[in-house]
């Protein structure tokens, strides 16, 4: 049940507990209003609740890109401590 179902709850359950005059043999109807505010309330407290989680961001795990030096030549003709024919 969604957000607009609890409202809905609630206001039929105010029109039958404030609003009615009704009087049916077995039923008390103004009980039967206030529970069902009573649990559309409940349902609001839920799903605000669920929403409330749900908005929480958490940051996606960062991996670490390395990057080799396109430049650095292993065993090149120029010998060690050299890199593309120029000095350190």
């Amino acid at each position: 049940m969604g957000l607009g179902g609890c409202i809905i709850l609630i206001a039929v359950g105010a029109i039958l507990t404030f609003a009615t005059d009704w009087h049916m043999s077995g039923v008390n109807v103004h009980l039967v209003g206030f529970i069902l505010m009573m649990v559309g309330l409940i349902g609001v407290a839920t799903f605000s609740s669920i929403a409330r989680r749900r908005r929480l961001v958490v940051p996606p795990p960062t991996t670490t890109v390395v990057e080799e030096d396109p430049h650095h030549h292993h065993g090149t003709a120029y010998g060690d401590g050299y890199r593309d024919g120029y000095g350190v």
